[in-house]
């Protein structure tokens, strides 16, 4: 049987694919709890939203490549439940998940959130990721992506994002928040928890398209116009 593995295991790696390492039983418990407690902790919040014009004017037929720093990925579910309730029933998100281990659980978490989780990284199954995006969006979902995950550093905008963006069509949305009273855990990206009853400054920027025969020059200079909005509406 081990046998049989290996030769498994050997064959894929010969063929260059990575698998995405699955949530385990007790991953697949602590997504329950760390999903309830989400939904609890947002339940409290105080919500404030700012700039929220070009998307209430757009068709709700539009989909969107929403973009949001690692950090912040604790409230992401909530924040796109919210952006799309009113753009009827058929709003579905996917977003790129790591194919690590720890992917894995956020990928339970995001089931529940009724999200698809779509597993890859700039250093695994990154290419194959975007392909699978690209197939997400022509089943007319909208994305999702940290642009400095999973390893950082952090607010460093990799490249995926302007590619996704010119492969698709689909506009970028950056969205960022600020947590009145929260937790920052020492992680590489300062995770940012909420703490019950703070109040949520939710700023969404105008929308960026990226055209499909943007060049390389463009796409540099697109990178960097994006991430200049994702740092002018982000606050520590």
């Amino acid at each position: 049987m081990k046998e049989s593995t290996d030769q498994q295991s050997t064959a894929t790696k010969a063929r260059g694919s990575v698998l995405p390492e699955k949530a385990q039983w007790h991953g697949k418990i602590a997504a329950i709890f760390i999903w309830a407690l989400v939904s609890c902790l947002a339940a409290t919040l105080r919500w404030r939203w700012i700039d929220l014009e070009s998307l209430k004017t757009a068709v709700n037929s539009q989909r969107y490549i929403f973009v949001i720093w690692h950090n912040r990925l604790s409230l992401s579910p909530i924040i796109y439940r919210h952006l799309m309730r009113h753009r009827g029933p058929n709003r579905h998100l996917a977003a790129l998940v790591s194919a690590s281990k720890d992917g894995g659980m956020l990928t339970e978490i995001l089931k529940l959130f009724r999200i698809t989780g779509i597993r890859g990284s700039s250093s695994r199954r990154g290419a194959q990721a975007l392909r699978e995006l690209g197939t997400q969006a022509g089943q007319g979902r909208d994305l999702a992506l940290t642009p400095d995950g999973p390893r950082g550093p952090r607010y460093e905008l990799k490249p995926g994002v302007i590619a996704l963006a010119q492969i698709t069509g689909l506009p970028i949305v950056p969205i960022s928040f600020r947590l009145g009273w929260k937790w920052s855990l020492k992680s590489w990206d300062r995770f940012q928890i909420p703490l019950p009853f703070s109040l949520c400054e939710v700023q969404v920027a105008k929308p960026i398209l990226v055209p499909s025969d943007t060049s390389e020059s463009g796409r540099e200079s697109l990178s960097l116009h994006l991430k200049s909005i994702l740092t002018d509406i982000t606050h520590d």
